[in-house]
């Protein structure tokens, strides 16, 4: 030690300090032995070799063994890095290389264990928020099996119990036979499951709106798929309630724009026959006709989403029915139509397709490329328009659903809407999805016997 600091020795230099030793004590052994074999200075060479080389040996080894025990250390410690264990840390008193090398692999354990510690608790955080999401999350790896499953994805799925290690197929098969069929179509898309109403509970039944979401990855060298089902029911309930205040307004604002000038010509009508001067009572007369007629326009369309009867169901034949449909909106068959009858109210069956049909040929598609698919599944009867249009976006296919609700500048927000109503008061339920290669399907899915309330 020299003032307090202590004296850095090398480890190249200790070891050339015992190599001029070594070398030194040579040169003395082989200058002694000359003394006793002046004549064969040969041999005093070689038997101050013999002599000094085992010494060499162990002198090297007495200086490298606690190097060599570091290191074999350093290779402990790394293994245990290796396995996720950074509580480990080593000590080396003498300052030289090997100490640089140990407090820079001291430090490295610090940051890995800092790093752990950062990430454990970012984990727990994590889990805990997907845990407690309200949006179910199913984790499935290629091949079947489920590798996770939230708190709401095991409620909704499997009655609150583990899914994990159980394949996909199997889970599904107990699901709503909706999902199923959103998950065999691929891809995103909106699906409904009829749940029966509680005690004290208005109605039979009622239907809730999930949102399927389906994403691809690759998690440690395996293809993975995440699924998320968002429950919309509530959400769609909220953005109705909203959208009725907006539409009170636009009629208040439609009825207040028709109802004013009306009563000013009515007034000025008024004026007119007190003074005898009758010649501009036809043009003002027509006005007022316009202005009512709009309004009764106006009127009718919301009147006809607000009041829709209950369905007449009846039996109908489908090649009458879809040829009775082709002559006001074309659109191609796809497939076979069942031979047997479908039981439903014609014209409100006509008229929720129709509205799907218009808002096919007005995505974009080619005309040609709008369909109309009725197919059998079961005790169900699922009625498929499909184009090959612009497809929906995410955010936009979470409200379709709701009155009113639309992306079109002049569009009413009703088409959609009133199909899932009409869905809905026959026992069934509506779905959509973006088709892959493009386009949009909107499934009706019907009762294939009639429905009793």
């Amino acid at each position: 030690m020299a003032g307090g600091r202590r004296i850095r020795i090398t480890l190249a230099s200790r070891l050339a300090g015992v190599v001029v030793l070594l070398v030194a004590a040579a040169v003395a052994l082989a200058t002694f032995l000359l003394r006793w074999l002046p004549r064969e200075p040969w041999l005093a060479a070689g038997i101050a070799l013999a002599v000094m080389l085992p010494v060499a040996v162990i002198a090297v080894r007495a200086v490298l063994q606690p190097v060599l025990a570091m290191f074999r250390a350093l290779g402990g410690t790394v293994i245990s890095y290796r396995d996720g264990d950074f509580s480990f840390g080593l000590h080396w008193e003498r300052d030289d290389e090997i100490g640089d090398l140990v407090a820079s692999h001291n430090a490295l354990g610090d940051v890995l264990r800092e790093q752990r510690v950062q990430l454990v608790q970012r984990e727990l955080l994590l889990d805990t928020m997907v845990q407690n999401t309200p949006v179910a999350m199913l984790l499935v790896q290629e091949g079947g099996p489920v590798v996770f499953a939230n708190i709401a994805a095991r409620q909704l799925l499997h009655r609150g119990r583990r899914i994990e290690g159980v394949d996909i197929a199997a889970v599904l098969q107990r699901a709503f036979p909706s999902l199923r069929e959103a998950y065999a179509r691929g891809g995103d898309g909106l699906f409904s499951v009829s749940r029966v109403a509680g005690d004290g509970e208005e109605g039979g039944a009622e239907d809730e709106i999930y949102h399927l979401a389906r994403r691809e990855f690759t998690l440690n060298g395996r293809k993975h798929e995440l699924l998320l089902l968002r429950h919309l029911t509530a959400e769609l309930r909220r953005q109705e309630v909203q959208t009725w205040k907006k539409v009170i307004r636009v009629i208040s604002h439609e009825l207040n724009n028709s109802l004013a000038p009306v009563a000013s010509l009515a007034s000025s009508s008024a004026q007119l026959l007190q003074r005898g001067q009758t010649e501009r009572l036809p043009d003002i007369l027509r006005t007022i006709e316009d202005r009512a007629r709009h309004l009764e326009r106006f009127i009718e369309g919301y009147a006809k989403f607000a009041k829709l009867p209950a369905p007449r169901m009846e039996r109908v034949a489908w090649r009458n029915f879809i040829e009775a449909l082709q002559s006001q909106v074309p659109f191609r068959v796809q497939g076979e139509l069942p031979g047997e009858p479908g039981t439903f109210d014609a014209a409100q069956m006509e008229q929720a397709l129709i509205n799907l049909l218009k808002n096919a040929h007005e995505s974009g598609s080619a005309p040609d490329e709008v369909c109309v698919c009725v197919r059998r599944a079961g005790d169900m009867t699922a009625i498929e328009v499909a184009d090959r249009g612009s497809g929906m976006a995410a955010a936009v296919m979470e409200q379709a659903l709701v009155p009113f609700y639309s992306t079109k500048r002049s569009g009413t927000g009703l088409g959609l809407a009133l199909a899932r109503e009409i869905a809905e008061a026959h026992h069934g339920r509506i779905g959509m999805h973006n088709r892959p290669g493009g386009g949009l399907a909107v499934t009706l899915v019907l009762p294939a016997s009639p429905a009793h309330p």
